[in-house]
C-alpha cells in the first residue's frame, strides 16, 4: 500500500518536471532571435553611385545634342539623357572652366560620398563620369521645371498655379530636404547655394531639393550666388576660407521664403532689404504677391513672413536653424490642410 508520504513525494516531483519543461519552452522562444533576411541586410546598406564610362553619357545625349538641353546653371548645362537600360535621368554637363579650375579636387569621391543621400525631398544623385575636360553627374530626373521658372519665368502665369497651400507646401518640403542634408546624414552636406532656381517641383509639386555639396566646383564665383548668402560668406571667401555653412544655406532659404511670399527675385540682396523693413512693421500686405489675391491676412502668411524675417535678418550666431524653420513650417502645412 502507497503511502502518503510517498504520493506527496510523486506529485511533487511530477510538479517540478512539469515547471522544467514549461521553463524550457519559455527560454527557447526568449532566446531565439529572428533569422534576419538577405534582402533585409540589402536594403539597409547604403551603396555609392556608379561611374559611367563617357562614351555611355555621350550616346545617352546624341552627343550632348542642343535639344536634349532642359536647362543651364552656374555649374553646368543639364540634359535629358536615356541610359542604355532605358532609364531616363537628367545628366549635368560642368562648364569647361571649372573642369580645368577642380582638375584634382577628388570630384569621385565627393559624388560617391553625396550620392549616399536618399530623401523624398531632394534630387538624388545616381551617378557619375569623368574625363580628360570633363566632369558630368548623373541625377534622378523630375519631370516639373524649378521653383524660380515658376514664381519668375512661366510665360503661362506658373506664378498663379503656385496658390498659397501650394507656396506652403513648396517651402515646408524644401525645409525637410534641407533638415536631412544638414542633420539626416552622416557626415552632413551643406548646400552652399540655397536658391530657387535649385528647387525642382515634380508633378505633384513636392519641392525637390538639387545641386547639394557642390559649392567646391565655384568657390570664389560670385555670379548666381549674390543675394542668397550672408555678408559673413564673402567675408570668409576674402580672408581665404570657405563661406558656406549651415547658417549661410539657411540665409538662403529665408530669401526663397521671401520670394515665395512676393512673387519677386533676389535681385541681388535688393529683395531683402525691400521686405525686411515691411515685415518688422507688419505692412504684411505690402510684401504679399498680388497674384496670390489674398485680401485677408491668415495666420500662416504672418508666421511664414517672420521666420523668413528671422533667416535673413539676424547673425549667424543667433540665425533660427534649419531644424527650427522645418518644425515650423511643417505645423503650418498640418495647419492649413485640415
Amino acid at each position: 500500500m502507497i503511502s502518503g508520504e510517498e504520493i506527496a513525494y510523486d506529485l511533487i516531483l511530477s510538479l517540478l518536471v512539469i515547471s522544467f519543461i514549461i521553463f524550457a519552452i519559455v527560454l527557447f522562444f526568449f532566446c531565439r532571435k529572428k533569422p534576419v533576411k538577405s534582402e533585409e541586410i540589402h536594403s539597409s546598406v547604403r551603396v555609392s553611385a556608379p561611374s559611367y564610362p563617357l562614351t555611355e553619357i555621350d550616346t545617352a545625349t546624341d552627343g550632348f545634342h542642343h535639344r536634349r538641353i532642359v536647362g543651364k546653371g552656374r555649374l553646368g548645362t543639364v540634359y535629358a539623357a536615356l541610359l542604355a537600360n532605358q532609364e531616363l535621368v537628367a545628366v549635368k554637363r560642368i562648364h569647361p572652366s571649372l573642369v580645368l579650375s577642380n582638375a584634382g579636387f577628388g570630384f569621385s569621391s565627393i559624388l560617391k560620398s553625396l550620392s549616399l543621400a536618399q530623401h523624398p525631398n531632394i534630387v538624388p544623385i545616381l551617378g557619375f563620369s569623368q574625363a580628360p575636360g570633363e566632369r558630368i553627374i548623373v541625377m534622378e530626373f523630375v519631370g516639373m521645371a524649378s521653383l524660380d521658372f515658376y514664381l519668375h519665368e512661366s510665360t503661362s502665369d506658373g506664378g498663379s498655379l503656385l496658390d498659397w497651400n501650394r507656396r506652403l507646401k513648396v517651402a515646408a518640403g524644401a525645409a525637410r530636404g534641407l533638415q536631412y542634408l544638414h542633420e539626416g546624414i552622416a557626415p552632413n552636406i551643406i548646400h552652399g547655394c540655397f536658391k530657387a532656381s535649385n528647387i525642382l517641383l515634380d508633378v505633384k509639386f513636392c519641392a525637390r531639393v538639387c545641386d547639394y555639396g557642390l559649392y567646391f566646383l565655384v568657390p570664389n564665383e560670385k555670379r548666381g550666388l549674390v543675394g542668397y548668402v550672408d555678408d559673413e560668406y564673402w567675408s570668409e571667401v576674402a580672408a581665404g576660407g570657405g563661406g558656406a555653412c549651415k547658417a549661410s544655406d539657411v540665409f538662403g532659404f529665408g530669401v526663397v521664403l521671401l520670394e515665395l511670399l512676393s512673387g519677386r527675385r533676389s535681385e541681388g540682396g535688393l529683395l531683402v532689404k525691400w521686405a525686411l523693413p515691411l515685415i518688422k512693421e507688419m505692412k504684411f500686405n505690402e510684401v504679399l504677391d498680388p497674384k496670390l489675391a489674398i485680401f485677408d491676412m491668415n495666420q500662416s502668411i504672418i508666421r511664414l513672413a517672420k521666420v523668413a524675417s528671422a533667416c535673413v535678418s539676424n547673425t549667424r550666431k543667433s540665425r533660427p536653424t534649419i531644424v527650427q524653420v522645418a518644425s515650423i513650417l511643417n505645423s503650418l502645412e498640418i495647419e492649413i490642410n485640415g
